[in-house]
């Protein structure tokens, strides 16, 4: 069973927004108005950029185009249609204390699915992996796009976009899960949503109310305190 995460005091309604806040991969049906979605969004373009640059483009999706969607990606996905991103997530090889970490996530929630690593358990691992490319089932989907001429500094930009609209959706009770398996299916996602060649696919985000019946959703990952990853001059 996954370890809870230390216990952080949020001291204001803003640090309970980011305390509360964790990645759901099972979400109840409820429709999210588009004005609510657009709100979040204008929010979260409040996130810094560089130069106030505003790099990030996204793609919302609900209703039938999401359902639509959603289908021909597992569709291409069952095909073979899988090219892998753009750009590169991880490096390779992963190194330590990343992979020990990235390693404890996966077989965490793993267990909590109960998909293991006998016979016939890639059928489940297969299932789970059709059920993101649903946005685990949550009513709206949204991806983000960034034009690939962009450097990295751009992407710390997206990052803080995400993040910020993550933290704005949690203060209205909603849940996220920013996902990466997106940025795995660029063909068939340009070919099913129009995407010009130019705008790279950053990654996707579920939007929704958590299924608190969703055994995924019981997940707990623990964080590095800050006396760990910090060092402190002058204090």
């Amino acid at each position: 069973m996954p370890l809870a995460a230390p216990m952080v005091a949020a001291e204001n309604q803003t640090e309970a927004a980011i305390l509360s806040r964790r990645s759901i991969r099972g979400f109840l049906p409820t429709p999210i108005p588009r004005a609510t979605v657009e709100h979040l969004l204008d929010v979260a373009a409040r996130a810094p950029s560089g130069t106030n640059m505003q790099p990030w483009r996204v793609l919302a999706l609900a209703g039938a185009p999401l359902a639509s969607f959603t289908s021909g990606l597992v569709t291409a996905a069952r095909s073979g249609e899988t090219d892998g991103p753009e750009s590169a997530y991880y490096p390779a090889p992963l190194f330590e204390p990343y992979v020990s970490r990235r390693r404890k996530i996966g077989w965490d929630l793993y267990g909590l699915l109960g998909i293991g690593i006998g016979r016939g358990e890639r059928d489940k691992a297969r299932a789970h992996v059709e059920h993101s490319l649903r946005f685990f089932g949550a009513p709206v989907g949204l991806l983000l796009l960034a034009e690939r001429r962009l450097a990295i500094g751009s992407w710390l930009d997206l990052g803080m976009f995400l993040q910020t609209l993550a933290v704005a959706a949690r203060a209205r009770g909603l849940d996220t899960c920013p996902m990466a398996v997106f940025a795995e299916h660029p063909r068939a996602i340009r070919r099913l949503l129009g995407v010009a060649e130019q705008d790279q696919i950053i990654c996707g985000m579920a939007i929704g109310y958590e299924d608190a019946a969703s055994p995924a959703n019981a997940l707990r990952t623990d964080r590095v305190p800050a006396a760990s990853f910090s060092e402190f001059r002058g204090f």
